[in-house]
């Protein structure tokens, strides 16, 4: 039997099922929507924070971060903190253990962390050493503030910061049309699949027919 139903584990099982199918009709190109979705995402959480335009320490970054995850249902807390480092540590996920149904929506912790210190430290570089999405039993993520070759990560550098007073979320067309782009591709790879299905349909059918023929 399963844990009780409630509107968090609804819209969690919601979104990580989107998530999957997505990826299996776009493939990599999930991970970007993700990503970019993150980066912004991660903008607008920064207005509940400060002002645009003020710069953070490193101590006052790793609280917001870890503030944001937990505000959401996580269960995030400060590992380390160096000048030129962070490392959060994380025993439960926003999305529960639904998460692995899903596992590329991770990207929406490295871009969302990662953004957030593009615009605030001036650089980002976001590895997730340990993810809960991927089987292990905690999450670990390193951030970095400068250019480093001590691990592999994604960085974040040089973003778009939107004006005073504007929507992180209005696309600009270059971006629409990219994403467009994929989504086709997606309802072609859609369509193909289909095809496919109700092919593979009449060959059982006929299979079956022949047998119950030789009946």
């Amino acid at each position: 039997m399963q844990s009780s139903l409630s509107g968090t584990l609804f819209l969690s099982k919601l979104i990580t099922q989107y998530a999957h199918l997505h990826e299996r009709t776009v493939g990599k190109h999930a991970e970007e929507y993700i990503r970019q979705l993150g980066i912004r995402t991660g903008e607008w959480i920064e207005t509940f924070y400060s002002e645009k335009s003020e710069k953070w320490s490193v101590d006052r970054y790793a609280q917001v971060i870890v503030d944001i995850k937990n505000s959401i249902g996580g269960h995030f807390r400060i590992s380390e903190v160096h000048p030129d480092r962070v490392i959060v540590k994380a025993e439960g996920c926003p999305f529960g253990e639904v998460v692995k149904d899903a596992p590329h929506l991770c990207m929406m912790t490295s871009s969302v962390f990662g953004g957030i210190a593009a615009r605030r430290m001036g650089y980002g570089k976001v590895n997730l050493r340990k993810r809960i999405a991927k089987g292990d039993a905690g999450c670990e993520v390193a951030i970095y503030f400068q250019p480093t070759d001590e691990e592999e990560g994604v960085v974040y550098e040089n973003l778009p910061i939107t004006p005073d007073n504007g929507n992180p979320f209005i696309w600009d067309e270059e971006a629409v049309e990219a994403l467009g782009e994929e989504l086709r591709k997606s309802d072609e790879m859609v369509v193909k699949l289909l095809d496919e299905l109700e092919s593979l349909k009449q060959e059982v059918d006929t299979l079956r027919s022949q047998t119950n023929i030789r009946t």
